[in-house]
C-alpha cells in the first residue's frame, strides 16, 4: 500500500492569489477512484478555501462510444463494485427506450424492482454498519486504532453480525435476480433474461424471516445515536440546499421509476413530476478546472442558488408518503424534525438511509408474496429508436444514463450524471462548513481531520467503492508557515 502524503505550496496562482498555505489531504481512500481535500490557510490558520477534488479520469462516457447498445447494461456497471445494480438498471432503462419499450411485462418489472431493492438494502447496510457506525458509536475523536469496524466487532458483535447478514440477504436477492452478486447480467433490452422460480422465491422468503426486525433495529439505532447529541445532529456540516429526487405519479417514494421533483429549502416546489427524459431542461452541468467531477445545478436558479442534494435525505424529504406502514411512520417522525421546510441536517442522511433500509425490507417482503413475480413473460420489443434515457434512484441518489446510437445500433454519445456528481456542490459546501466551524484558527489534530471524513461519509458518495482502511483515511498532513518552516505534522497510517 502506498504511503499517503500531503502537498503544500504557496505559489501565487489564480486559485491562490494571496499566496495562502495550501494543505492537501491526500488520498481520500473512500472515493470511487482517487480524491483529496485541499485547505487554504492564512498566517492565522484561518480557512480561506476548502475543496473536495476528484482527480481521476475514468472515461466511461468516451470508451463506450462505438459499442453496440445491448452491451451497455453490462459495460457501465463496471463503474462500481458496490452499486453495480444501479448502473445496470439505469442503463437497461435507457436501452429499453432504444428498443422501443416504454412498459415492461409485469414479471420483468417486478424482477428488476426486486433486484434494485436488494441493491439498496445491501448498500445501505454496508455504509451504515461498516463505514459510519464507528464514528457514531465511539465518537469522532475516539482512538484511531479503535474507531473502525474491528472496534465495532469487538464491542458490538451482534450489531456487526446483523449488518453483515442484512448485506448478505441483499446480495442473495441480487444473485437470484441478476445471476451474480456483483456485475450480474439480469437486465436485457426490453426485460430480463431469467424468470424467478418458485424454489428461488421460497428460498428468499425463508431467508427473509429476520430481515424486517433487523431493519427496524437499525433504524432505532440510527435515531438513538443521532439524538444522543441533537445539537450536533442539527448543526454539524449544516448547509441549506434544494432537494432533487424521483417521485411516483401519486407523490410516493419510488426508487425505480417516477418523475423528477425539486423543492427549495423552505419546501416550496420548483418543478414536479417532470419527465426525466428532458432532464437537460432543468439541470445544467458545469465543469471546473480543479476536479474531474462535474458540478450540476438547477438551471432556473443559477450556479450559486441552484445547488441541490440527492439521496436518502432528499428522497425522504421530497416524497408525499411511503407506501409501506413502518417506513411511513418513520418518515412522519423524520419530517417533524424539520420544524417546517425540509430536514437540512447533513448527519440526518444516516437517519433517512435507515428509513429507506426499512422500506426496502418491507417492499421485498411484499414482492416475495406477489405471484406475478414468477410470471412467464419476461421481455418484449418494439420499434428501434436512436435515443434512450434511463433514470432511477441509486442508493446514493438520482442517477442519469443518457445514450444516443446510430442506425447500426452503435453508441455515438453517452452522458452519465451519477449520484455523487449530483451531490458534488453540497459536499463541497459541507466540507467548507466543517472547516470554518472546527479548523478556523486552531491547531490541526487527528479528530479535526476525521471530522472532514465524517462530513463526506454522511453522503456515502460512492467512497466505499474504493479502498477501505478499517474505517479510517490514511494520510499525512503538514502545516508550513510563511517562511517555509514546518509547524506541525500529523500522520495517520492505515496500519495503525
Amino acid at each position: 500500500m502506498t504511503t499517503p502524503h500531503s502537498t503544500i505550496d504557496q505559489l501565487e496562482t489564480a486559485e491562490n492569489p494571496a499566496r495562502l498555505r495550501r494543505v492537501a489531504i491526500e488520498p481520500l481512500t473512500r472515493v470511487e477512484g482517487h480524491g483529496k481535500v485541499t485547505l487554504l490557510l492564512d498566517d492565522e490558520n484561518r480557512v480561506r478555501q476548502a475543496r473536495l477534488h476528484i482527480v481521476e479520469f475514468r472515461g466511461f462516457e468516451k470508451f463506450i462510444q462505438g459499442r453496440p447498445y445491448w452491451e451497455l447494461p453490462v459495460l457501465v456497471q463496471r463503474l462500481c463494485g458496490i452499486c453495480p445494480v444501479s448502473h445496470h438498471l439505469a442503463a437497461a432503462k435507457a436501452v429499453d427506450q432504444l428498443v422501443g419499450v416504454d412498459q415492461l411485462p409485469p414479471a420483468a418489472e417486478k424482477i428488476r424492482r426486486l433486484m434494485h431493492l436488494g441493491q439498496h438494502l445491501q448498500s445501505h447496510a454496508l455504509h451504515f454498519f461498516h463505514l459510519s457506525s464507528p464514528d457514531l458509536l465511539f465518537g469522532y475523536d475516539d482512538a484511531v486504532a479503535h474507531r473502525n469496524i474491528i472496534g465495532v466487532l469487538a464491542e458490538y458483535p451482534d450489531l456487526a453480525k446483523q449488518g453483515v447478514m442484512l448485506r448478505r440477504f441483499g446480495q442473495e436477492v441480487i444473485r437470484i435476480t441478476s445471476g451474480k452478486r456483483v456485475h450480474g447480467t439480469g437486465a436485457i433490452p426490453g426485460g430480463v433474461n431469467k424468470r424467478i422460480s418458485r424454489q428461488e422465491r421460497d428460498y428468499l422468503a425463508q431467508e427473509y424471516e429476520p430481515i424486517l426486525d433487523w431493519a427496524r433495529g437499525a433504524l432505532a439505532l440510527a435515531k438513538k445515536l443521532l439524538f444522543a447529541d441533537t445539537e450536533n445532529t442539527r448543526n454539524f456540516a449544516a448547509i441549506t440546499t434544494n432537494m432533487l429526487s424521483l417521485v411516483r405519479t401519486d407523490g410516493a417514494l419510488d426508487l425505480y421509476h417516477g418523475g423528477l421533483r425539486a423543492r427549495d429549502p423552505d419546501g416550496a416546489t420548483l418543478f414536479d413530476h417532470f419527465d426525466y427524459r428532458n432532464y437537460g431542461d432543468q439541470i445544467h452541468e458545469q465543469v471546473k478546472p480543479w476536479s474531474y467531477m462535474k458540478f450540476p445545478y438547477i438551471r432556473a436558479l443559477g450556479e450559486n442558488a441552484g445547488a441541490y442534494r440527492v439521496g436518502p435525505l432528499a428522497r425522504v424529504n421530497n416524497c408525499d408518503y411511503i407506501d409501506t406502514p413502518l417506513a411511513e411512520s418513520a418518515r412522519r417522525e423524520f419530517r417533524a424534525f424539520a420544524r417546517g421546510g425540509a430536514v437540512q441536517s447533513t448527519l440526518a442522511y444516516h437517519w433517512a438511509r435507515m428509513i429507506e433500509l426499512l422500506y426496502c425490507a418491507e417492499r421485498i417482503g411484499m414482492l416475495l408474496n406477489d405471484e406475478a413475480l414468477m410470471g412467464s413473460e419476461i421481455h418484449t420489443r418494439g420499434e428501434m429508436r436512436n435515443e434512450g434515457i434511463g433514470v432511477l434512484e441509486a442508493p446514493r441518489g438520482t442517477l442519469f444514463h443518457h445514450y444516443q446510437i446510430d442506425d447500426d445500433g452503435l453508441v455515438t454519445r453517452a452522458n452519465l450524471i451519477v449520484s455523487t456528481t449530483n451531490n458534488n456542490r453540497a459536499m463541497n459546501q459541507s466540507i467548507r462548513q466543517v472547516a470554518n466551524d472546527l479548523f478556523d484558527g486552531r491547531e490541526i489534530t487527528e479528530p479535526l481531520l476525521n471530522s472532514i471524513e465524517v462530513a463526506i461519509r454522511a453522503y456515502d458518495p460512492c467512497l466505499s467503492c474504493a479502498t477501505h482502511a478499517l474505517g479510517k483515511m490514511p494520510l499525512q498532513l503538514e502545516l508550513v508557515d510563511a517562511n517555509g518552516a514546518t509547524r506541525q505534522v500529523l500522520r495517520r497510517d492505515s496500519t495503525e
